[in-house]
C-alpha cells in the first residue's frame, strides 16, 4: 500500500510546523559582516598598496642576488672585492 500526500505551503510556515528556528536574521547579519570583511581585503589589494607593500621586499631581495651573485664571480675568478 501506498499513500501520498501533497502539502503546498510557504518555507516559513513548513520550518514553523516542524518547530525549526528562524534564522534568517542571523544570516544576513552573517552576510553583511562577510561582505565588510571581503571590501576591507578587496582594498589592501588595491595595486598601487600592493606595490609599496612589496617593492621593498623586492629590492632587498634583487640586493641580496647581487651580492651572491658577485661573491660567486669573485670566488672562481680569485679577486676579493667589499662593495655592499
Amino acid at each position: 500500500m501506498k499513500v501520498t500526500f501533497d502539502i503546498e505551503c510557504t518555507p516559513e510556515e513548513a520550518r514553523s510546523f516542524f518547530g525549526l528556528p528562524d534564522v534568517q536574521p542571523m544570516q544576513e547579519r552573517m552576510m553583511d559582516e562577510i561582505e565588510k570583511k571581503m571590501q576591507e581585503n578587496v582594498k589592501a589589494m588595491d595595486p598601487e598598496t600592493m606595490v609599496k607593500t612589496w617593492m621593498p621586499i623586492a629590492l632587498q631581495n634583487m640586493a641580496e642576488l647581487q651580492k651572491m651573485f658577485w661573491e660567486n664571480m669573485n670566488m672562481h675568478t680569485g679577486t676579493t672585492t667589499s662593495k655592499k
